[in-house]
């Protein structure tokens, strides 16, 4: 007898609106952002899906009651959908991704590679995004090597390291030189993480034109350099 089917813990559903940052950015997509996550990294930008002390506003939802959500808000038009966290694998979005996909849509993960599932080889998009040394977490190796053995049946694979400092760019190089066929994504953090406090787009691009000179002066040109876009339009609010 199949088992039944465990609700997925849900913090928010909302779009489509663009992408704003990693190897897709700019594109129209709808974001399932999944309550929960294995770290608590110094600068997170949305406990309200990590931080168990939000579960009581997180929804439990079967798969199809997801599904009629991202439909409703695309408006049947098959788009990328992203999902995000929180860690979102820690669920199981297999049969989600596998409606979806039968359907037209494409799926793109985000997680910082410390759990590996089976599915990620059905997604579009894998971004395995490990956690430097300003997140105050340490990545298991191991973990991410078989995240990275998982999505190799998947659409495309892209590491995104986010630097906040010199010590995360230096520690960004490093892993650099241990994935070197691996498609790399820099994109400088975001040090406010209050949704009440506006951010200024200069302060942004500011802190994108350090690591530009950063990579420039050091003559490394592997990496794709990208902002947090969304940051930049609209601050820390949620749902964009």
């Amino acid at each position: 007898m199949k088992a039944p089917e465990k609700p997925l813990r849900i913090a928010e559903i909302f779009g489509p609106t663009i992408q704003g940052e990693g190897a897709l950015i700019g594109l129209p997509t709808v974001f399932v952002r999944a309550g929960g996550c294995d770290y608590r990294c110094a600068w997170c930008d949305s406990m309200h899906a990590v931080d168990s002390a939000y579960r009581e506003t997180w929804a439990a939802m079967s798969t199809a009651q997801v599904w009629d959500r991202v439909c409703a808000l695309s408006g049947g038009r098959p788009l990328t959908v992203s999902l995000s966290g929180g860690n979102p694998a820690i669920q199981d979005f297999g049969p989600l991704i596998a409606r979806g996909r039968a359907e037209g849509y494409d799926f793109a993960l985000e997680t910082q590679g410390s759990v590996a599932r089976d599915w990620f080889s059905d997604l579009s998009m894998l971004v395995l995004s490990p956690k430097p040394p300003s997140s105050g977490e340490r990545p298991d190796w191991a973990a991410f090597d078989a995240c990275l053995a998982a999505g190799q049946g998947a659409g495309a694979v892209v590491m995104k390291i986010v630097v906040f400092d010199d010590a995360d760019y230096a520690w960004a190089q490093e892993v650099a030189g241990r994935y070197p066929d691996l498609p790399l994504v820099l994109q400088p953090g975001n040090p406010e993480v209050d949704p009440a406090v506006p951010v200024a787009a200069q302060d942004v691009a500011d802190r994108l034109l350090w690591l530009v000179e950063k990579v420039t002066a050091d003559g490394w040109f592997r990496p794709r350099l990208l902002p947090q876009l969304h940051v930049m339009l609209w601050g820390n609010r949620r749902g964009v």
